[in-house]
């Protein structure tokens, strides 16, 4: 059984008159395990795609299993609880407030990513997912933090990241392709 596994997935936004599509009809598994990364063009919708995963946001059309129940199904309550135990989140942007005496800005990029993982870790979740975990960091820092998610990753946790970045996409050993709100293609490396 997948860890995670969508069938026939949409995201659909109404702006005015307009309905904008963000995910088209995307059904993908994901084992226990695995190390994937979601790639595409900024509007590809990846990050719709992880905000669905991450059980932040709720599909328009299709369904979302993870580990083996229908998140559709589950209440306010529940979803609570999987977004606190299940998935540890690594955002950008740092929602800190960690190391309250300090301001974050005397946190280096690096510093305030490695904390934001070791958060992301702190329940032992099912999932790891990282939405651009070098966006903001240098290059060395960036391969600094690439190398812990390798090592987490070895250690048997299950990580999905999203970027749009070919060099960060080439530590996973997956790698999903969108466009325009599909799957354009799903590549697998020899591990």
């Amino acid at each position: 059984m997948a860890l995670i596994e969508t069938v026939d997935l949409w995201k659909t936004y109404v702006m005015g008159t307009e309905e904008i599509h963000a995910l088209r009809g995307v059904s993908v598994q994901i084992e226990r395990g695995e190390y994937v990364a979601i790639m595409g063009p900024s509007g590809s919708g990846k990050s719709t795609l992880m905000n669905l995963i991450g059980c932040l946001d709720t599909p328009s059309r299709g369904s979302y299993l993870l580990n083996g129940k229908q998140v559709s199904q589950m209440n306010d309550n529940e979803l609570a609880r999987i977004r606190n135990e299940e998935i540890g989140f690594v955002f950008q942007t740092f929602n800190l407030a960690e190391r309250m005496t300090h301001r974050p800005n005397e946190l280096s990029g690096g510093q305030r990513q490695r904390v934001a993982i070791a958060r992301a870790l702190v329940n032992n979740p099912s999932i790891l997912l990282a939405d651009e975990p070098t966006g903001n960091l240098d290059s060395k820092t960036g391969a600094e933090i690439m190398g812990l998610f390798e090592r987490l990753h070895r250690a048997g946790n299950t990580i999905v990241l999203v970027t749009h970045e070919s060099d960060v996409a080439q530590f996973a050993y997956r790698t999903i392709h969108i466009r325009d709100g599909m799957i354009e293609n799903d590549v697998r490396r020899a591990a």
